[in-house]
């Protein structure tokens, strides 16, 4: 399906989905599309989207491009919301508006071997436009992008400004390394200090490693639980 409407930075391009976003990428990427491939769905009621890469890293390394796909969120939504509008990031991919769940990202790539460089990875979001139902209040901790203050921001504006923020700091991850992506990651983190239950191990979540695998001190030791953690399997 053509894009005529939406407009997308140079080396990316898009495709409307009539279903999953993130699905579709995945099968595009299987059938090898090209890098840069935007999908996306602007339902009534939810925006998705995922972007297909072609990593030249081992996976371990790639998997950069979780926070680094969430950053960019976070940039774009940041320009587009009102100022008072909070944003932040969960380590396992979760997004946070004003201190409620509001949709999140996964990933999923060819292969899951850390060591290995993966012909495609994907990495994709929900995020809920309006409440599943009438009731909110039944669901305080979970919310919706409209529910807090951002009636004005049109999802295809956020998403055209995702797609130019991960273009950004993607430029920036291959010119810079992970420095930048750290720096801007801590300030976006939810729960660093806190504790936290991930997979099979509930502890303090106190940082990550250089490759943004968590770090994670329970009563005996301190456990790296990487990135790759996270990937759906294919």
């Amino acid at each position: 399906m053509s894009t005529p409407d939406l407009q997308f930075p140079p080396l990316m391009s898009g495709e409307a989905c009539e279903g999953s976003a993130f699905e579709t990428a995945c099968q595009r990427a299987i059938m090898g599309c090209e890098a840069g491939l935007v999908c996306y769905h602007l339902g009534a009621s939810a925006l998705e989207g995922a972007l297909v890469f072609a990593p030249e890293v081992p996976l371990r390394e790639a998997m950069a491009m979780l926070p680094l796909c969430g950053i960019s969120f976070q940039n774009a939504l940041g320009a587009l919301a009102p100022p008072e509008v909070a944003v932040h990031l969960e380590w396992s991919g979760g997004i946070l508006v004003n201190g409620a769940s509001c949709g999140g990202f996964r990933a999923m790539a060819s292969d899951t071997n850390p060591q290995a460089v993966p012909d495609w990875l994907v990495i994709g979001f929900t995020l809920p436009l309006w409440p599943e139902d009438d009731r909110p209040g039944d669901r305080p901790d979970q919310t919706a992008l409209y529910s807090e203050g951002c009636a004005d921001v049109q999802a295809p504006a956020l998403l055209e400004a995702w797609s130019r923020h991960s273009l950004n700091w993607i430029n920036k991850w291959e010119g810079e390394g992970t420095r930048p992506l750290h720096a801007e990651w801590r300030g976006l983190a939810h729960g660093v200090g806190e504790p936290v239950t991930q997979g099979a191990l509930t502890g303090t979540f106190l940082g990550v490693d250089e490759d943004f695998g968590m770090l994670l001190r329970d009563d005996t030791d301190t456990h790296l639980i990487p990135l790759t953690s996270l990937l759906e399997n294919s």
